[in-house]
């Protein structure tokens, strides 16, 4: 054999090798395009359940579905410009189907209505993006909204008459707050006293509800209200923390998301409620419509509802139902679901809590 057939050969070898390595390299990576690529764009990660829940399942479940498709994943981190590069990045290399959980959902019309003239679907998820989405899947956040102002009239009992309260709603361009806060309103006006200050709270920050509570504080003094809406539980450890160094203690703080440190204030007392959104049925659920758009296939089984947006109605769309997760009921429902590992719960110091609730 000459020397040229053997570096032939050789670097034949060395291609060959090289092909599988590559193909087991992060999602982050290019993923390729065409009809076996489907796109997966999430908003944030200050939020655990993006990162170590949604993105998992719904990458997990699209493999199961099909072994041969790829998911090209990106997260914006709570940026508009990001996001729409990635966007168009997935147009660009030919994905025809992407899962979107839009950062600010009238901004991403224009990226939405010009990938769906070019026959490229879009599945909203979480969020309801404007545009010519081809789908939506998440909950109902006004009933969501709902059962956070049952959880403050539960938690403040018969004072709920006389009580005031605190609303720090969700960022104003998530287009889910407003109806949580419709939802809140639904339940709470005409139930409590009054709402003594509410505020929206932008890219759903605990430290400017932190800075918020704490300037209210200041200027209502420590008996100026006594419960405090929180639109998640990241606000809601702002807003604890702010309550905490204030030395005020006893105030309803409800939240929403079931995240850990959440759930370790439902069991230190430092914290009223959450609500428990099942990430996994919404997950695996968007994971299969974008299968199925993938290859053409109807989508009706798994849409059992329509939605509307301010720029579309008749959207296919399947909403979830949520719970209000209170000390006394943690252990038959993110315990029991494998949410939370109770070794985590109980940490930090909470054994002896824990123990009193049958946690551990």
């Amino acid at each position: 054999m000459n020397v040229i057939m053997r570096r032939a050969l050789t670097g034949a070898m060395a291609l060959s090798l090289a092909a599988p390595l590559a193909a087991c390299g992060s999602d982050h990576q290019d993923a390729g395009a065409g009809k076996d690529t489907i796109g997966l764009l999430l908003p944030e990660n200050k939020a655990a359940r993006y990162e170590k829940f949604d993105r998992r399942i719904i990458s997990a479940r699209i493999g199961s579905l099909c072994l041969e498709c790829k998911v090209d994943y990106h997260n914006a981190e709570q940026q508009v410009d990001a996001q729409k590069r990635q966007f168009e990045a997935l147009v660009t290399k030919g994905v025809k189907v992407i899962i979107l959980d839009p950062v600010d959902a009238e901004a991403a019309k224009s990226w939405v209505d010009s990938a769906a003239k070019k026959g490229v679907k879009v599945i909203a998820y979480d969020r309801l993006a404007e545009g010519d989405v081809a789908a939506y899947v998440s909950y109902d956040n006004e009933k969501i909204g709902r059962l956070q102002g049952q959880g403050i009239l539960a938690a403040l009992g018969s004072q709920a008459a006389a009580s005031d309260v605190v609303m720090m709603n969700g960022s104003p361009t998530d287009p889910n707050a407003p109806s949580y806060k419709k939802g809140a309103h639904q339940v709470l006006d005409g139930k409590v006293h009054k709402i003594v200050y509410e505020k929206s709270i932008p890219d759903w920050s605990a430290a400017k509800a932190k800075k918020e509570m704490s300037d209210l504080i200041d200027a209502r003094g420590a008996a100026g209200f006594d419960a405090v809406y929180s639109a998640n539980d990241g606000m809601a450890g702002g807003i604890a923390a702010a309550l905490e160094s204030a030395g005020i203690k006893n105030v309803v703080l409800g939240g929403q998301d079931a995240e850990l440190p959440a759930l370790q204030r439902l069991v230190a007392g430092t914290q009223s409620f959450t609500i428990y959104k099942e990430v996994r049925p919404e997950a695996e659920t968007a994971a299969e419509i974008a299968f199925r758009l993938l290859r053409g296939k109807s989508i009706t089984s798994l849409t059992s509802t329509t939605a509307q947006s301010k720029s579309k109605s008749g959207i296919p769309a399947q909403l979830f139902k949520a719970q209000i997760v209170t000390r006394k009921n943690m252990k038959d429902t993110v315990v029991r679901d494998g949410v939370v590992r109770t070794d985590l719960l109980c940490a930090d110091g909470l054994s002896a809590q824990c123990k009193s609730l049958g946690l551990n």
